[in-house]
């Protein structure tokens, strides 16, 4: 295997690697909101819809809960998620950002 050969298979898990983040950034950022969404609405009872409801919380609360923390309580308003979901796609711009370096 030659030096060319190594760098494109280098390349390409980079690009994967990459892909990886936004893809899971996106999905997560989806998740945060959909979490939201579902905390707002009064859901009639449903076996189904409060498995869903759990997986939700179950999912983002220990990332929200560190935003929870540090900011300070505002009463009704709560923007753990807002700060939450900045924080995720500044983490994976610099993610991307140090990866595209060994491109």
């Amino acid at each position: 295997m030659g030096v060319t050969a190594t760098l494109t298979l280098l390349g390409d898990a980079i690009t994967k690697v990459e892909n990886f983040l936004y893809v899971f950034a996106t999905v997560y950022t989806l998740v945060i909101l959909a979490y939201i969404v579902t905390s707002w609405l009064r859901l009639p009872y449903s076996p189904w819809l409060n498995r869903i409801q759990r997986f939700l919380y179950d999912v983002t609360e220990p990332y929200l809960r560190l935003f929870r923390r540090v900011l300070p309580s505002t009463g009704p308003l709560d923007f753990s998620p807002m700060v939450a979901v900045i924080v995720l796609w500044a983490l994976e711009q610099v993610a991307i950002r140090i990866l595209e370096q060994f491109h």
